[in-house]
């Protein structure tokens, strides 16, 4: 299976993806992934992303489409999960792929959804351990379960900031929805639902793509 999972920030793409990587063995491909070992391994292209990244500038599509190709170059079967991020990266991808793609799974949410979810995440600033208000509390209520240390908000989980990351997923990742539509090859997911059920969801569309 070569897949692509699409959606926007916070709707479970990485969660299913480990979860099925771990279950039928396909590699996960994440760019960031990628572009992090790369810099670490000092590779050519490693040093050319790091100069950008350096500057505080973006790292530009054709050097990503670069690091993509030679990943999934010799890959049967892999996982795409944040990438392509634009319709531009999408028509890349489709010239690099040594094989076309089996399917794009489309993780829907509403943004109401995402800022409950995300919105109610709590992170403790000591250990690094992950709560949310109502799937998962600390029985320590504003305290770390663990450690005790005052539970914090990230930055990235006010509601006004998931709104600007939904506004951009919207601009620029949204279009892909339609893209692969056109093209046949869109599985949807209610991305809403409980992570268990999301699953399932997952494994039966894919079943339609075999």
């Amino acid at each position: 299976m070569r897949l692509v999972f699409i959606g926007a920030p916070g709707a479970g793409k990485g969660t299913q993806a480990k979860r099925l990587a771990a279950e039928k063995g396909y590699p996960i491909v994440a760019t960031g992934d990628l572009l992090r070992a790369a810099i670490a391994e000092q590779t050519p292209l490693g040093q050319q992303a790091r100069a950008y990244i350096q500057r505080g500038e973006l790292v530009p599509d054709p050097l990503v489409n670069q690091l993509v190709a030679e990943r999934i170059a010799t890959l049967e079967s892999f996982i795409l999960d944040g990438y392509p991020r634009n319709l531009t990266q999408a028509q890349m991808l489709e010239t690099i792929l040594p094989q076309p793609l089996s399917a794009v799974v489309y993780f829907a949410i509403s943004e109401d959804a995402l800022i409950a979810r995300l919105g109610g995440r709590r992170i403790c600033p000591q250990c690094g351990a992950v709560f949310h208000i109502t799937a998962n509390p600390s029985t320590a209520g504003d305290r770390c379960d663990h450690c005790g240390a005052t539970l914090i908000t990230r930055e990235d989980d006010q509601p006004d900031t998931i709104r600007k990351r939904f506004s951009v997923y919207r601009e620029q990742t949204a279009p892909l929805v339609d893209y692969y539509r056109q093209r046949g090859l869109l599985r949807t997911v209610n991305a809403d639902a409980p992570p268990d059920t999301v699953y399932q969801q997952l494994l039966s569309v894919l079943c339609e793509s075999t």
